[in-house]
C-alpha cells in the first residue's frame, strides 16, 4: 500500500513504561504479520529507508544499521589469532552474518535465528543485510538458540549473540549465566565472545546484569561502546569475553589497515576508544 502525501500513517516506537519512545513517518507498507513468536513489520521511511520491527520495536533500520552490525562483529573478529567457524545466535536480519563474512579467514558460519519467518522476510524485503544468505559458507538454522548450543565442545573460533532485548519474545533466555556458560563450552581455548548487553539510560539494569553474568563466566570480559541512533537513546554497549586474549593488548591495527573489504563506521582507533567507558557507566557496571 503507498500513501497519499498528507494522509501519512505514523510508527510509535514506546520504551519501557511508555514515558518516552520515538516515532517514523509510514511512506509505504511492504510487510505485516504475526508469527508463532511475534509480530513482524516492515515499512519504509523518508529518513531511514526501511525500517524492520518486532512486537512494535526497531530490529535494523536501511540508512544506519552498519553501525550495529559492525561494532557486535569486527570486535572479536579482529582479536580472534584465525577466526574460522563463528557461531551467530539471533541475527536474523543477517547484517551480522553479512560483517563475519568480511573476513577471507571464514570457512564456516552458522545463523542460528528462533523464528524461521524473521529470517525469510528479511530474504524478501532487506536486501543490504540478508545479501549473504546464499552464500556456501553461511547455515541458517530456526531453532532455539540456548538449546542448540549445548551440542558443541570447544568448536567454534568466535561466538556472537545478536539477540533481542531480554524483555521481548525470546530474547531473556540469552541473557541467563547458563546461556553464557553454554557459550564458554562451545568456544575453542583461544575463542573470543561479544554479545549486545542494552543501552546505559533505559536498560541500564539489563545492560549490568549481562555484564556481570558474562565476566561470571569468562577469564577476560570488557564491556565496549558505540553510537547507534537506530536504538533509543542512540548509545548502546557490547561485551567482549574470551577465555586468555585481550581485546587492547592483543589487538593488531595493521590487520585493520590491510582489510579489504568496506567498513563504515569501525576503524583502528574505534576499536582501542570505544575499551573506554564513561564513568557513570563504570559506577553502575561496577557497583
Amino acid at each position: 500500500m503507498k500513501l497519499k502525501p498528507g494522509e501519512h500513517i505514523w510508527f510509535n516506537e514506546y520504551n519501557p513504561g511508555n514515558t518516552s519512545g520515538v516515532f517514523y513517518k509510514i511512506n509505504k507498507f511492504l510487510h505485516s504479520e504475526q508469527t508463532k513468536y511475534q509480530r513482524i513489520d516492515v515499512f519504509e521511511t523518508p529518513e531511514f529507508g526501511r525500517v524492520f520491527t518486532l512486537d512494535g520495536l526497531t530490529m535494523t533500520r536501511e540508512v544506519d544499521e552498519f553501525i550495529y552490525h559492525e561494532m557486535i562483529t569486527h570486535i572479536p573478529m579482529f582479536i580472534s589469532k584465525n577466526p574460522k567457524k563463528v557461531l551467530i545466535i539471533g541475527g536474523g536480519d543477517g547484517g551480522t552474518a553479512r560483517e563475519v563474512l568480511k573476513h577471507d579467514s571464514v570457512e564456516e558460519v552458522i545463523m542460528c535465528e528462533i523464528d524461521e519467518r524473521v529470517m525469510e522476510v528479511a530474504r524478501e524485503y532487506l536486501p543490504t543485510t540478508s545479501k549473504e544468505f546464499d552464500n556456501p559458507k553461511l547455515k541458517l538454522i530456526a531453532e532455539d538458540g540456548a538449546k542448540f548450543i549445548k551440542q558443541y565442545k570447544k568448536y567454534f573460533d568466535v561466538i556472537i549473540i545478536d539477540s533481542t532485548d531480554p524483555t521481548e519474545g525470546e530474547g531473556g533466555i540469552l541473557f541467563t549465566e547458563e546461556f553464557y556458560q553454554s557459550c564458554y563450552d562451545a568456544l575453542n581455548d583461544e575463542g573470543v565472545f561479544s554479545a549486545e548487553t542494552e543501552d546505559p539510560f533505559i536498560h541500564k539494569d539489563w545492560m549490568k546484569l549481562s555484564y556481570n553474568r558474562i565476566s561470571n563466566v569468562f577469564k577476560n570480559t570488557k564491556l565496549y561502546m558505540g553510537f547507534v541512533p537506530q536504538y533509543p537513546p542512540g548509545t548502546w554497549s557490547w561485551t567482549f569475553a574470551s577465555k586468555g586474549l585481550d581485546p587492547i593488548k592483543d589487538f593488531d591495527p595493521l590487520k585493520v589497515k590491510n582489510f579489504n573489504k568496506e567498513l563504515k563506521y569501525y576503524n583502528a582507533e574505534i576499536h582501542v576508544g570505544c575499551f573506554s567507558l564513561p564513568t557513570f557507566v563504570k559506577d553502575i557496571i561496577n557497583k
